[in-house]
């Protein structure tokens, strides 16, 4: 009996928690409403499933319990039970994943108007490059990094020369503009979150990841690191600035680019950076474009 009484209490603490628990999301600021409402639902099923199991087994340990004058049944096996209960998992299951995978579809498909911007990970900060007026992220790879060229930007790449670097600096996105923000490491696993924006992504060390969005309110937002990275982890922090169009195009206005780096870059660099670049016989990802 005082366990059953410690289990209902258990349950009824865990929902008054819930109830009127201090914490909850943080507003949302993006496009992804499906990916709440995906939450929402495994959050439901999970605490119905929760009360009920736990309640029951309040009930039985009170039902069944040991008294004078009742004799315990052995039934090692129940083939309906069994069906019932495979099957309601079953729908349990599917209900949690079904809403997740409808996000998840939306959540690939980038649509065709969305610019882009790559958001660079090391330990422990973040950098953020912008294509030019062409529109086009140039080739970048770990192989072509050093002091003077920290984005690894190829310097043989026409496409790279355009490009608005922001080294260590905010990431200014329009408004209600959709964007896909591609993702690359300089040395080990980071994953780039903003919990406004519900979305987030792994970056992994040699390949190039993504996802896309779009911003729905203006403000500055905390960009976390999401995977533990080193000792450092708690501080790679950064901040994302959420703008009007026009002050978005007025802040671009004024960033470096490859093309002015290269120009204000000694000699020397720039003819071992051309050096390296020549060695090199394998191409860099151009998935980025």
């Amino acid at each position: 009996m005082p366990i059953a009484v410690a289990i209902a209490l258990l349950v009824l603490g865990s929902v008054a928690f819930h109830l009127f628990s201090p914490w909850w999301r943080t507003p949302l600021a993006s496009n992804w409403g499906s990916i709440d409402s995906a939450l929402d639902v495994t959050l439901w099923i999970c605490a119905a499933a929760f009360i009920l199991l736990n309640l029951f087994m309040a009930w039985v340990l009170v039902r069944y319990r040991n008294r004078p004058g009742h004799k315990a049944h052995y039934e090692p096996e129940n083939a309906t039970l069994e069906k019932r209960l495979t099957f309601w998992t079953a729908i349990g299951i599917a209900g949690m994943l079904a809403p997740g995978l409808v996000a998840w579809g939306k959540y690939v498909s980038v649509p065709k108007e969305a610019a882009i911007v790559e958001a660079v990970g090391q330990q422990w900060q973040w950098s953020f490059r912008y294509p030019g007026p062409d529109g086009v992220l140039g080739a970048a790879a770990v192989k072509y990094i050093s002091p003077d060229n920290v984005l690894g930007l190829d310097p043989l790449d026409p496409y790279g020369r355009d490009d608005l670097l922001v080294e260590a600096g905010d990431l200014h996105l329009p408004v209600g503009k959709p964007v896909k923000i591609v993702l690359r490491s300089k040395d080990v696993l980071h994953d780039f979150y903003v919990p406004e924006f519900r979305a987030k992504m792994d970056l992994v060390p040699g390949i190039v990841t993504y996802f896309w969005m779009t911003p729905t309110k203006a403000g500055t937002y905390d960009i976390l690191c999401a995977e533990l990275c080193g000792t450092g982890h708690h501080e790679m922090r950064g901040k994302v600035v959420v703008e009007t169009p026009k002050a978005f195009a007025e802040w671009q206005a004024q960033q470096t680019s490859f093309s002015q780096i290269l120009a204000d870059m000694p000699q020397a660099a720039i003819s071992i950076m051309l050096i390296k670049a020549n060695a090199c016989t394998i191409s860099a990802p151009r998935s980025i474009r």
